[in-house]
C-alpha cells in the first residue's frame, strides 16, 4: 500500500523533472544532480545459504533556494534488488525491519521473488539562515565526533565500522539550531523525535578551538541515554591526532564509558594512513556473554570492549586508488579485512573492485560474519 510517504516521493520525482529545465536557465537559484550505482556482491547469510544481490541505484538530489534566507535539499533514492538474496529468510526478515527515522518516507513497490523495487527519501531537508543563526529542519546528516571506524559522540547516525558502503548515512528526522559567535565557537541544540516512547533525542553541543586544539563538549539525551561528551582534534606536525570521550548512564544498567583514540597522517607519495583504539567499557568481556541479536538489529555497533582501526589508502595510479581496512577485536583476537581497488573510468564513473573477509577462534565476534566480494559502478551527474 502507498502511504503519504509515496506521494511525497512522486512529488519529488515530479518536482525534478519540472526543475531540469530551470536549472538549466538558473544555475544559480535551482540544480539537480545524482548517481547512479550498481553493487554487485557474493556472500552467504548468516544461516550460510550462499547468495548473488545486485543492488541499482538511482539518486536524484534537487537543491534551491527559496529566498535569501531560505534553501532546501531533497535527496530521493530509488533501489532496485535482484538475485538470489530475495528468496532468503534473512531478507524476509530485512525487508519487514522498521524504518530508523522517525518519518516514514519509504515504500516498496516491487515485491517479488526475482525483484524488489523500494524507493525513499534519503535527504529532505528545509535551511535557513539569519545572520550567525542556521535553523536545518527534517532528515539530515548531523556530523558530530571524528572517528573513522567509532565514535563515541556520533549518536545521532552511528553505522558499524564493517559497514560495505561507510559512505552512505541514512540521517536523522530532526531539529538542529546552530549559533556562531566567532570564527570558530558555536553552539548546536538538536532535538530527534522516536517512535518509541521514552526514546527522543535532545542534546546541545559547544564547539571552539584553543591553543590549536578544536574541541567540542556535547550533553544531552540520546533515545533514553544520559551522555556527556568530550572531542578533540589537533595536529602534530603533518600528523593529526584526535580522541573522543564520553560517560553513559542508560535507563537501564550501569553507567559506562567510551574513549577513542586516533591519528592520521598524509605523506607526499599519497599514502595516507589513519589508526584508532576503541574502548567500550559496556561491552562483554568474554564471548560467552556477546550478545549477536544486538548487532544485528543495529542497537550496538561492536559486542567486545577494546578494538583497534587501521586504514590505509594509495593512489597508484592518478586514476587507480587501492585502499585497505583492518580492524580487530583485541580481546578474542577476531579481526576484519577489507581491501579493495578504485578506477576512474572518466571523471564522473568509478569502478571498484572489492572483498571482505572476516577470521577468528569459533565464538569470536569478527568469525561469524560471511566473506563478501563485490564490484561495483557509479555514474555521477
Amino acid at each position: 500500500m502507498c502511504s503519504g510517504a509515496c506521494r511525497v516521493i512522486g512529488l519529488l520525482t515530479l518536482l525534478a523533472g519540472v526543475a531540469a529545465p530551470v536549472v538549466a536557465q538558473d544555475a544559480p537559484a535551482m540544480r539537480v544532480s545524482g548517481y547512479y550505482k550498481n553493487v554487485l556482491s557474493r556472500s552467504k547469510t548468516w544461516a550460510a545459504e550462499p547468495y548473488t544481490l545486485d543492488v541499482n541505484r538511482l539518486r536524484l538530489e534537487l537543491k534551491g533556494q527559496l529566498s535569501s534566507a531560505l534553501s532546501f535539499d531533497l535527496q530521493y533514492d530509488n533501489e532496485v534488488l535482484l538475485g538470489s538474496y530475495l528468496r532468503t529468510a534473512q531478507f524476509s526478515q530485512q525487508k519487514e525491519g522498521p524504518v530508523p527515522q522517525y518519518w516514514q518516507a519509504q515504500a516498496s513497490y516491487v515485491d517479488r521473488a526475482s525483484v524488489y523495487g523500494v524507493h525513499r527519501l534519503y535527504r529532505a531537508q528545509l535551511r535557513g539562515e539569519w545572520g550567525d543563526t542556521t535553523l536545518r529542519i527534517g532528515r539530515q546528516r548531523i556530523a558530530w565526533g571524528t572517528g573513522r571506524f567509532w565514535s563515541p559522540i556520533d549518536l545521532l547516525n552511528p553505522i558499524s565500522p564493517l559497514a560495505l558502503e561507510r559512505e552512505e548515512r541514512p540521517g536523522v528526522d530532526a531539529v538542529l539550531v546552530e549559533q556562531r559567535l566567532g570564527p570558530v565557537a558555536r553552539w548546536a541544540g538538536v532535538y530527534a523525535p522516536s517512535r518509541q516512547s521514552g526514546q527522543d533525542s535532545r542534546a546541545l553541543q559547544w564547539h571552539d578551538n584553543t591553543h590549536g586544539v578544536d574541541y567540542s563538549v556535547t550533553i544531552g539525551r540520546f533515545r533514553g541515554d544520559e551522555v556527556i561528551g568530550l572531542d578533540l582534534a589537533s595536529q602534530v606536525g603533518a600528523t593529526g591526532v584526535r580522541a573522543e570521550f564520553s560517560h553513559t548512564r542508560p535507563a537501564l544498567g550501569p553507567a559506562f564509558r567510551r574513549t577513542l583514540l586516533g591519528i592520521d597522517h598524509a605523506f607526499a607519495n599519497t599514502l595516507t594512513l589513519s589508526a584508532e583504539l576503541y574502548h567500550d567499557s559496556s561491552g562483554a568481556t568474554s564471548p560467552a556473554a556477546y550478545d549477536f541479536s544486538a548487532l544485528a538489529t543495529g542497537r550496538r555497533q561492536t559486542l567486545a570492549r577494546r578494538y583497534v582501526g587501521l586504514r590505509a589508502s594509495y593512489a597508484l595510479t592518478p586514476l587507480l586508488t587501492l585502499h585497505a581496512d583492518f580492524v580487530q577485536n583485541l580481546a578474542d583476537r577476531s579481526h576484519y579485512l577489507a581491501p579493495s581497488a578504485t578506477y576512474s573510468l572518466q571523471n564522473d564513473l568509478d569502478l571498484r573492485l572489492g572483498w571482505q573477509t572476516f577470521g577468528g577462534a569459533p565464538g569470536s565476534e569478527l568469525a561469524r560474519p560471511p566473506s563478501v566480494v563485490h564490484a561495483s559502478v557509479q555514474w555521477f551527474f
